[in-house]
């Protein structure tokens, strides 16, 4: 994961697609987005734990085509190179030591020290860009979306392992684990499950994802203001940045970029403009849809030929050109858009 945009790049694997034609469901037309989506992470006849929790059938996949970034459920861990994340957001000396180990890298990649926010920053994106995976991977493969504090989880930056203790979860109505839902056609009706909680559909879904989401970065960008030395505006562009790229990147790992794009664009749609009469003042203007995230995933026309242009505009600078002037990122918006 480097501190800046990168496009994904789709590998073979054995995991499988799943996509319309995947799993028991059958084609799009005849099953529903979400029971297609959810195919191979909740193979039919097999009851487990997995029906009762949000994302280790996602984590596990993630492993599969990410060895080097590993989720395991399991408490939060402190200590040996842990990071908890309670202590990440309570103590800035536990902060501090982990953009150091950014400020240390930088040393290293760069041949010169990094400026002290500018470490902080990547060290940001890094910690996000995973992170923002516990939701987003089982919103992606599961429908299912985990409702996590950063006290669920924890951190080891040198070895790329976190840890995340699954609790409740939103989910849709045809979900094995909502309240009156059934495993198989033919099988009695399941007890709701411990956490489970439904939403009507896709859209609150999505709306849940994104408060699940800013709930949970609201306090790590709390944390890190201080170091970074921006405003929340910036912060929360930062962080609209790696929620994107992280699961743009898991969708190509698994074969699914073009999936990965479309929902993210939808998830983060600035909503429609006003198209007639006077324009609102600001202070009357409706905040959008996806706030306190940066509207827009920043999409273009997938680039080709070798050319360098990004397949996407980020919506905040990095600054690591501050240690590298050649190493400004092909989507950075200190770019000219063209």
């Amino acid at each position: 994961m480097s501190a800046h945009s990168t496009r994904p790049t789709p590998v073979a694997t054995a995991v499988g697609r799943t996509g319309p034609d995947a799993g028991p469901a059958g084609p799009a037309t005849t099953a529903s987005p979400s029971t297609a989506f959810r195919s191979t992470a909740f193979p039919a006849g097999i009851f487990s734990t997995t029906f009762t929790t949000a994302g280790p059938a996602a984590y596990r996949r993630l492993g599969e085509v990410l060895p080097a970034l590993r989720v395991r459920c399991a408490p939060p861990r402190s200590g040996r190179g842990w990071l908890a994340g309670a202590d990440l957001v309570a103590r800035p000396a536990a902060l501090r030591e982990l953009i150091s180990h950014d400020a240390r890298q930088g040393l290293a990649r760069y041949g010169q020290p990094l400026r002290p926010d500018v470490a902080a920053g990547i060290g940001l994106h890094r910690f996000v860009w995973p992170a923002a995976l516990l939701f987003t991977l089982p919103w992606f493969l599961e429908r299912r979306v985990p409702l996590l504090v950063p006290g669920d989880i924890a951190v080891r930056r040198r070895t790329g392992e976190l840890t995340v203790r699954p609790g409740a979860f939103l989910c849709l109505p045809d979900d094995p684990a909502a309240p009156g839902a059934t495993v198989l056609p033919a099988a009695p009706p399941v007890p709701p499950r411990p956490g489970a909680r439904t939403v009507p559909d896709e859209a609150a879904l999505a709306a849940g994802l994104r408060s699940a989401l800013a709930d949970f970065l609201a306090p790590v960008l709390d944390a890190f203001r201080p170091e970074v030395r921006r405003g929340p505006r910036t912060l929360w562009a930062m962080a609209t940045d790696a929620v994107i790229e992280g699961l743009w990147y898991a969708g190509g790992l698994l074969g699914e970029e073009e999936r990965a794009r479309t929902e993210l664009a939808a998830l983060f749609a600035p909503g429609v403009p006003k198209t007639s009469g006077p324009p609102d003042p600001p202070a009357a203007r409706p905040a959008p849809e996806c706030a306190p995230f940066t509207p827009g995933a920043g999409f273009t026309a997938p680039a080709s030929g070798g050319t360098e242009r990004s397949d996407r505009y980020r919506a905040s600078c990095c600054l690591v050109y501050t240690a590298r002037a050649e190493a400004m990122c092909a989507g950075c918006p200190r770019v000219a858009r063209g």
